[in-house]
Order: structure tokens, then C-alpha cells, then sequence
């Protein structure tokens, strides 16, 4: 007799067929519970552009830099303060004092969030003192490839020894792309002061604003008087003996204007392609000029103009249509355009004759003849 499995009654078969759709119901139920929250903490959706397109951080932070580099200067309107005073001699700067930093504009706040680095100055203006530095530093400022310390830090001629550290923790941050700057007028007559830029970096970019070194002396005793009321007449401080004419050249205001002097110590670290000069008699005439080949000389686009710049009659020297971070247009502070006193024009001639050997020396050294005599 051939044997055969007993089969499943059709209670039993309904039974497994039951089991195995519960299964499946709740298999499904859980992969279509889980694709929402499982899916989002996987995929990021990140930024795009206009056009939908993903926008990378680095995109994002050129795109900051490249809007202040379209911004249209010539549509800025602006009111020049005051009517025309008569003609005097007046100061470019007349204050080591920094003016008051305005705060940062808008499309620059990814510094305010903590992007760039601090990094030691690139470009560092040397000086002179009395030259028009501060002018030269504010309209600096305006370019977005530039970000300079507002204050003077005196590192290499007061602070050296509280270390590089100490010095790059001053600086602002930058982004990739951009030049660290600081100015200090003082460099420029500090014997020490060479050999410890040097030794920083060799390819250190120096600049130096030069002014006619009869007027930056007498604009120089101009802003000690202010402060000190009582001190000897600029006569009696010039001059070691008044009848042989014998000028003083101690005196710091003498000393200073002696460029080609203190230009020989530079010279001995930095080749002379490293220096430029800057007229600042030009910086008041022809701004837009000057600042042009500043922006060459530190490698940037020319982005500061004309446009940026109208003369102010009130104080004799040109002023910003619209600064860094402000939408009102900028002059250097209050204590930028004091009159000079009257100086004997017998005092000046002599000052002149003193300084004329020194001049042209001057001009030998830099090949370029800045008109003085």
C-alpha cells in the first residue's frame, strides 16, 4: 500500500496565508515610517544660487569680495560742507591720532562670524610723519582687497619686544586674497626698524609718503603747538645760532625731512623696487592718481578712482564721496586743517638752502624728481 502525507485542511492554509499578510503589512508600515526622518538626517539640502544651482562656502565668501568691487561710486550723492575760506597753508594730516573706525559694512560681516585669519602686514606704510600717512591709510581702506589696523601699533620701533605674536594678534582678519596693512610714520627714521621688518619677511612691501620737507616741518611744529601752547617760536627752535644761520638738526622736525638720509638705512635690507614713494602733495591734487599706482604697486585691481573722491574747499585737501562701512562721505577729523603760523620768509629760504643737497640726493636715490626746490 504506497504511502501518502496527510494534507493540510483549508482551515490551516487560511491560517498561514493570514500570518504571512500580517507580516507583510507591518514590514511595509515600518520601511514607509522610517523613509521621512531617515532620509532628511542622510541629506543636507545645501545653498543654491538663483538658478538652483548648489553654492559652495568658498563661492559664497568671493561673492562677498566681488560685490564691494562692483559698487558704483559715481551715483553716491554727497553735500560739500561750507563755503571757501581764503587761501592758507594748510595740513594733509596734522594728528599720529587714528580716526574712529566706522563700523564694518554689511556684505563684509563673514569677518564679524570669525571667517579669515590673522596674518603679519604684507604692506606696511613707513612713513613720513607729517606726510599725509593717515590720509593715505583711509583711502586705502576703501578697497576691498585691503584691511589695514586702524591704530598705529609701533611695533617695530616702541613694542618689539613683545614678539611677532603680540604684533599679528592686532591685525584684522582676511580672507584669502587679501593684503594685511598697517602704517607706523616713525619706521622711517628708526635705525632699528629695517633689519626687524626684514627679519620678519624679506618681501615685505614698504610705502612712504614724502612732502616737501620745509612744509612737514613747519606742518610738524604746527601740531606740537597745538598741544603745547608755550613752547619757543619755530625761529629759535630751527636755527643753533640765529646770526651765523646754522640750522639745528637735532630737532626732530628738521631731522625727519633729511629722506635721502634715512632712506640710505632702508636700502641696506630692502631693494629699492620693495619702496615706493608717494608724493603727498599729489595725494592732495590728484588722489585718484596716486592711489593708482599704490593699487598697482601692492598687485591689486584699480578700483579706487576719481569717482571716489571730491575736493573739500573748506579744509584744502580731498575727502571720500563714501568711506569703509558708511554711507556718508568722509574727511579726515577736525584737527585735519589747522592754519600754519606766519614763518619769516628769510627763515624759509634758509630752510630751503638746508634742505636742497639732501633733496636732490633724494631724487638721485629714487629716480624721480618731486619738485620741491
Amino acid at each position: 500500500m504506497e504511502y501518502s502525507p496527510p494534507r493540510p485542511s483549508p482551515c490551516c492554509r487560511k491560517k498561514k496565508a493570514l500570518l504571512l499578510s500580517i507580516m507583510l503589512f507591518i514590514w511595509i508600515f515600518v520601511l514607509y515610517s522610517c523613509v521621512g526622518p531617515c532620509s532628511t538626517g542622510v541629506l543636507l539640502d545645501p545653498p543654491r544660487d538663483r538658478d538652483g544651482a548648489p553654492v559652495s562656502a568658498a563661492s559664497e565668501r568671493n561673492e562677498r569680495a566681488d560685490l564691494l568691487s562692483r559698487l558704483r561710486w559715481e551715483d553716491v550723492e554727497y553735500e560739500e560742507p561750507g563755503a571757501a575760506r581764503g587761501a592758507a597753508s594748510r595740513d594733509l594730516l596734522l594728528s599720529d591720532e587714528p580716526e574712529p573706525r566706522a563700523p564694518e559694512p554689511s556684505s563684509m560681516s563673514s569677518f564679524s562670524n570669525g571667517a579669515g585669519s590673522k596674518k603679519l602686514p604684507q604692506a606696511i606704510i613707513i612713513g613720513v610723519k607729517k606726510g599725509g600717512t593717515r590720509a593715505l591709510l583711509e583711502f586705502l581702506r576703501v578697497h576691498p582687497d585691503i584691511r589695514a589696523v586702524g591704530a598705529e601699533p609701533h611695533f617695530f620701533d616702541r613694542n618689539y619686544d613683545n614678539g611677532l605674536e603680540w604684533y599679528r594678534d592686532l591685525m584684522p582678519k582676511t580672507l584669502e586674497g587679501q593684503i594685511t596693512m598697517e602704517k607706523t610714520p616713525s619706521y622711517f627714521v628708526t635705525k632699528e626698524a629695517p633689519a626687524r621688518i626684514s627679519a620678519m619677511s624679506r618681501d615685505t612691501k614698504l610705502i612712504v609718503v614724502v612732502r616737501d620737507p620745509v612744509t612737514r616741518a613747519i606742518s610738524d611744529y604746527t601740531q606740537t603747538l597745538s598741544k603745547k601752547p608755550d613752547i619757543p617760536s619755530f625761529e629759535s627752535l630751527t636755527f643753533k645760532n640765529r646770526t651765523t644761520g646754522l640750522i639745528d638738526t637735532s630737532w626732530s622736525a628738521i631731522q625727519i625731512g633729511i629722506y635721502a638720509k634715512h632712506l640710505d638705512n632702508w636700502l641696506q635690507y630692502f631693494p629699492m623696487e620693495q619702496i615706493l614713494f608717494v608724493s603727498g602733495e599729489r595725494l592732495i591734487s590728484d588722489p585718484a592718481g596716486e592711489l593708482g599706482r599704490v593699487q598697482d604697486f601692492l598687485g591689486l585691481k584699480r578700483i579706487i578712482t576719481d569717482k571716489h573722491f571730491y575736493f573739500n574747499q573748506t579744509k584744502g585737501f580731498p575727502c571720500l564721496k563714501k568711506a569703509e562701512g558708511s554711507s556718508k562721505p568722509h574727511c579726515l577729523g577736525k584737527t585735519k586743517g589747522r592754519t600754519h603760523p606766519d614763518i619769516r620768509p628769510e627763515v624759509v629760504r634758509r630752510l630751503r638752502d638746508f634742505y636742497r643737497p639732501f633733496n636732490m640726493k633724494f631724487y638721485q636715490m629714487t629716480a624721480h624728481n618731486f619738485g620741491w626746490d
